[in-house]
C-alpha cells in the first residue's frame, strides 16, 4: 500500500522523486524517503508527510543526481519512524532498497542473514531485501535480482539502486503494482499514473516477476530466464489536471462534484438507441441464460456497491447473487459451479485480497468479470471480460465517484441479463434506461444542497455516534454511508437493516443519538416511518432521505433531504450524494485530514 517511484535520466532526480511520491501520498503518508546516486547513494528519509521530507532535502541544501528512488510509506512492519522509512540500505552501502509489499519469510531470511553476520538497524520486512540482495550480489544486477526473487516469499514491487552501478536500476514486481513510464533519455517507474503524468503519457505494465533494467537510454524488460519481453505501450488519455484540486480545497470535494460527469461517460458509450452495449464482453445470450449463481467479490466500498448489485441483479435478471468480502472469500472453501459467474470489483484493480479470491476463482474453472477504474490493472488483465468505470483519476483515500460508476454498471449488468433472460420487458427496459440517462442530471440538482448539508453536519459534528437505517437497496446505500463517515471524521457509526432494531441495536438509541433514515423505496417506506418513530420514541435525532413528494416523513423526522422521484433501483446512486457531502463537511468541521484519514491507503495491496 506504499507509493514507489524512480527516475533515471539528464534532469537533476530529487525534485522529481518527492514531486512524484506527492502524487503518490494517498497509497501512505506515514514517513517517506529517497536515495540519489551522485558517487556515491545518498539516502534522505523522514517519518511524516511529504512536506517534512521537502523541507528536510531542503535543509540539506537539496540531494544533487541524475538518478534515484523513492517511497512514501504505509506501516505494516514497524512503526513510523525515521529508521523504518524507506530506502533501506544493506550494510556494506552498497545497496539501496525501497519495497511496496510484505516479505512473509522476513523472520527466517533474518535469521539467516544474522548468522552470515549481517546486522539490522529497523523493524521492517524490507532490510532483508537489501542485505539479502547484498548477500548474493555478484557484479550483475538481473542475476542477483533473481536469486532474491527466488529466496522471497510474498507480495512485492522493488526497485534497487547499486553503488557500483551508477546508470542502472533494477526492479520487479509480484502482486503489488509497478509501471515503467517511457520519455526521451530518461525513463521512470511508478506505484501509479499520476506520479510520472508530468513528464510522459506513455508507460508499460508489468506482469508478476517481470524485471525491468532501466536506464537513461532505454528500459529492458526481462522474464526469469534472462529472455526479453516485448511490451506494448500504453497511452494516458487523460490530462494531468485530472489528477490536481482544481480549485477545490480537498481531492474528496472535487471527486464528489465530478461524479455527474464520470456516470455519464460510464453509462452513455454503453446505451446505443436505448439498448444497452456491454463494451467488449464475450457474453452470448445463451451464455447468459445459463448463468447459474452470480458471485460478487470485493472490499469497501466496492463490496457495497456489490451489494447494491445483489439486489438490481436479483430483482431484474432473477439470478441468485452472493456478495463476498474478498478477504473471506477464499477461506471458507467457496463452492463454485461451472455455470457459475465471478463478478469482481475493484476501483485501482489491484487490491490484493481481491486479486487473490479472483485467482481462486480461476483455479476452479470459473468465468470471472471485472470492474475496474484502471485500464490494464491487474485484475483487469487477470479477468476474462472487463466493464471499465471511466470515473477518471480518483486521489482522495475515500471514494466517491469510484463507488457511483460501480454502481452504474450494476445497473447496466441487471438490465442486459435481465432483458435476455426475458424477465424485463423491451418497455421495462426502455424505460429504467431513460431514467437511468437522467442520474448525472439529478445528481446536479442534489449537488446543489450542499450549503444546507454544510448547515446540518455543523451541527452534528460533535456527535459521538451515528446510526444510518435503510430497508432493501436503502439498506445497501446506509452501509456504504456508515463508512463514508467513520473514515474519514472518525465518529463512530453503523449501518443496520432497520428492522433489526428492535432485535438489539435499539437499546443504543438515547436522547441526541442522530439518527439518518434512507427511505427511498416506495413498498418499504411505511415500514422504515414506522422505524424511524421507533427511535424518535427514545429520543434519537433524525435526518431523513426520501424521494421528493414522500412529505409524511418529514411529520416524523427533524430534517429531510429529498431526492428526485426515480425507480427504487435507482435510488442508490442519489442517496449516496448527500450521505457524502455530510461525511465531508462533518469531518472538516472536525478539523480531520479529509484526502489522507489516519492509518488508511487508497489502494490496498496487502492482505
Amino acid at each position: 500500500m506504499c507509493g514507489i517511484v524512480g527516475y533515471i535520466g539528464k534532469n537533476e532526480a530529487s525534485p522529481i522523486l518527492i514531486k512524484g511520491l506527492q502524487k503518490l501520498e494517498y497509497r501512505g503518508y506515514d514517513s517517506a524517503g529517497i536515495a540519489v546516486y551522485n558517487n556515491g547513494i545518498n539516502v534522505v528519509k523522514t517519518k511524516g508527510r511529504l512536506v517534512d521530507l521537502d523541507e528536510k532535502v531542503k535543509s540539506l541544501g537539496g540531494v544533487s543526481g541524475t538518478m534515484g528512488i523513492g517511497h512514501t510509506r504505509w506501516a505494516t512492519h514497524g512503526a513510523p519512524s525515521d529508521i523504518n522509512s524507506h530506502p533501506h540500505t544493506s550494510m556494506s552501502g552498497k545497496i539501496t532498497v525501497v519495497h511496496n509489499g510484505i516479505i512473509e519469510n522476513y523472520l527466517q531470511l533474518k535469521a539467516d542473514l544474522e548468522k552470515e553476520g549481517y546486522k539490522f538497524v529497523s523493524e521492517t520486512d524490507t532490510e532483508v531485501v537489501a542485505h539479502l540482495f547484498d548477500f548474493y550480489y555478484d557484479g550483475d544486477m538481473v542475476d542477483t535480482l533473481i536469486k532474491v526473487i527466488d529466496k522471497i516469499r510474498g507480495s512485492y514491487a522493488l526497485a534497487v539502486m547499486c553503488t557500483e552501478k551508477p546508470d542502472e536500476i533494477v526492479a520487479v514486481r509480484k502482486d503489488s503494482p509497478m509501471l515503467i513510464g517511457l520519455g526521451d533519455g530518461e525513463n521512470y517507474i511508478a506505484s501509479d499514473i499520476p506520479a510520472v503524468l508530468e513528464y510522459t503519457k506513455d508507460y508499460y505494465l508489468l506482469n508478476d516477476n517481470e524485471i525491468v533494467v532501466l536506464k537513461r537510454d532505454g528500459v529492458t524488460v526481462l522474464d526469469m530466464d534472462k529472455n526479453e519481453i516485448k511490451k506494448d505501450i500504453y497511452n494516458v488519455t487523460w490530462d494531468i489536471s485530472s489528477a490536481e484540486k482544481g480549485g477545490y480545497d480537498y481531492f474528496m470535494l472535487k471527486e464528489i462534484m465530478e461524479q455527474p460527469k464520470a456516470i455519464k461517460d460510464t453509462i452513455h458509450p454503453r446505451i446505443a438507441d436505448g439498448e444497452i452495449k456491454l463494451d467488449d464482453v464475450k457474453y452470448t445470450d445463451d451464455d447468459i441464460k445459463n448463468i447459474g449463481r452470480i458471485h460478487i467479490i470485493a472490499c469497501g466500498s466496492a463490496y457495497h456497491a456489490g451489494i447494491v448489485g445483489k439486489y438490481v441483479i436479483e430483482d431484474l435478471a432473477r439470478i441468485p447473487v452472493e456478495v463476498d468480502l474478498a478477504s473471506e472469500f477464499r477461506y471458507r472453501n467457496p463452492i463454485l459451479n461451472k455455470n457459475d459467474v465471478c463478478l469482481i470489483i475493484s476501483q485501482s484493480g489491484e487490491t490484493a485480497d481481491t486479486l487473490a479470491a479472483l485467482r481462486e476463482a480461476k483455479r476452479q474453472g470459473v468465468r470471472i468479470l471485472s470492474i475496474v477504474n484502471v485500464v490494464g490493472s491487474s485484475i483487469a488483465r487477470e479477468s476474462d471480460d472487463v466493464l471499465y468505470t471511466w470515473a477518471g483519476p480518483e486521489i482522495a483515500v475515500a471514494t466517491t465517484k469510484g463507488y457511483s460508476t460501480q454502481v452504474a454498471l450494476m445497473y447496466l449488468i441487471g438490465l442486459k441479463f435481465g432483458q435476455v433472460r426475458g424477465f424485463v420487458s423491451d418497455e421495462k427496459a426502455k424505460a429504467m434506461v431513460s431514467e437511468l440517462d437522467k442520474i448525472p442530471e439529478y445528481i446536479e440538482k442534489l449537488l446543489t444542497l450542499d450549503k444546507e448539508i454544510e448547515g446540518m453536519a455543523k451541527e452534528h459534528a460533535s456527535s459521538e455516534n451515528v446510526f444510518i437505517i435503510g430497508r432493501g437497496i436503502d439498506y445497501a446505500a446506509s452501509l456504504e454511508g456508515s463508512l463514508k463517515i467513520k473514515e474519514i471524521s472518525y465518529i463512530h457509526s453503523e449501518a443496520y437493516a432497520a428492522g433489526e432494531l428492535k432485535h438489539g441495536t435499539i437499546s443504543l438509541i438515547e436522547e441526541g443519538t442522530l439518527v439518518i433514515a434512507v427511505a427511498t423505496q416506495d413498498n418499504l417506506y411505511e415500514k422504515l416511518v414506522s422505524n424511524v418513530k421507533e427511535v424518535k420514541a427514545r429520543g434519537a435525532y433524525v435526518i431523513a432521505i426520501a424521494k421528493e413528494g414522500n412529505t409524511e416523513i418529514g411529520e416524523v423526522a427533524d430534517k429531510v433531504i429529498y431526492i428526485p422521484n426515480t425507480d427504487d433501483k435507482l435510488t442508490a446512486s442519489l442517496s449516496a450524494i448527500p450521505m457524502q457531502l455530510f461525511a465531508y463537511h462533518v469531518a472538516v468541521e472536525r478539523g480531520c485530514d479529509i484526502d489522507k484519514p489516519r492509518n488508511l491507503a487508497k489502494s490496498v495491496t496487502v492482505e
